[in-house]
């Protein structure tokens, strides 16, 4: 099969379209078409070398999968070749063919088009998981998205403006997508190449601070984020863009009674991830089918465009997901 491949770690001229064996579906497993898949950020940590796969899963890029099932291994009956599906894989999706655990699989509403279905897993599940399922974002509630304008953020704003649209949502945003964040319908957009978020936080809060905080900065903005959250509070770090080490002032933790929760999806457990995809299906998945939420696709890439593909995620050009078609001949 057709498959993205990288020899070396580096930058994005590490990778190349290469012919690899097809995998074979094993006991429990799903073997998928892959239509179409999506360029997230950590495939481009991984292809520097600082995010291996699990054990077990591909050694192939790509997280998120949109195509039919192609084979069924051993005791597996809740879906059927040909079924339309979108997922998580812990690897492998830059390929014509992947495989699946089938709780990580959610059929694709009929509305949806591949592109679309190619960009729902892994950042509105992140962002569903991250902020609905812990800690527990209730209507009414205050909240500050980092990085306005990437997938997870921009998942983060549809999905908390469909399932508690009293939340008030802070967002900040790089001075050229300050607007187009605005267009979302959050309630107030920091530019933080202009300003601090935090004093536009205490300002917008009238002292109080945010309730969460969905961060993917890390050390950076830790100080920051903390003196911007409220009291019972909780951080969401669900990056280290911003560096991995920082000190931390232990006794305003106490008497705020913040909770800072580290969060990543890929090396959970097969179960345990079957249970964050159900709920998130259960609770948010009817909202693509009446058309309440709609991907924001920034731009559709063949496969063998790869290179420029990562090379526009790590410029942060982009404004929502960037999709990367494998099979060209399936009508989009």
């Amino acid at each position: 099969m057709k498959a993205i491949v990288n020899d070396s770690f580096g930058g994005p001229e590490v990778m190349r379209v290469a012919s690899v064996p097809e995998p074979t579906p094993g006991p429990g497993q799903v073997l998928v078409k892959v239509v179409a898949t999506s360029v997230n950020r950590p495939d481009v940590v991984q292809r520097q070398g600082n995010y291996p796969p699990p054990p077990g899963d591909s050694n192939i890029l790509g997280l998120e999968i949109a195509g039919t099932v192609a084979a069924l291994g051993d005791g597996v009956d809740q879906w059927r070749c040909g079924d339309r599906v979108m997922g998580l894989v812990g690897g492998g999706a830059y390929a014509e063919f992947s495989l699946a655990w089938p709780g990580h699989l959610m059929r694709i509403p009929e509305s949806m088009s591949w592109e679309q279905a190619a960009c729902v897993s892994e950042t509105y599940i992140t962002a569903h998981l991250n902020l609905f399922q812990f800690p527990g974002l209730l209507d009414g509630q205050q909240v500050l998205l980092h990085g306005g304008g990437g997938g997870v953020n921009t998942a983060a704003i549809q999905l908390c403006r469909a399932l508690a649209p009293s939340v008030k949502i802070l967002v900040t945003a790089s001075t050229t997508k300050v607007q187009r964040v605005r267009d979302l319908g959050v309630d107030h957009v920091i530019d933080y190449q202009q300003r601090s978020f935090q004093e536009e936080v205490a300002k917008l809060t009238d002292g109080r601070g945010v309730d969460v905080i969905l961060d993917h900065i890390g050390a950076a903005y830790l100080h920051a984020n903390l003196k911007s959250l409220a009291v019972n509070g909780t951080l969401m770090l669900i990056g280290v863009m911003g560096g991995a080490k920082s000190d931390l002032n232990l006794a305003q933790l106490m008497v705020k009674r913040q909770k800072i929760a580290g969060s990543v999806l890929r090396p959970r457990p097969v179960g345990e991830k079957s249970a964050i995809i159900s709920r998130f299906a259960s609770e948010a998945l009817e909202l693509f089918s009446d058309g309440k939420i709609i991907p924001l696709v920034h731009k559709v890439f063949p496969l063998e465009k790869v290179v420029e593909a990562h090379k526009l995620m790590e410029s942060s050009g982009h404004f929502g997901k960037l999709v990367l078609i494998i099979d060209s001949e399936v009508s989009l």
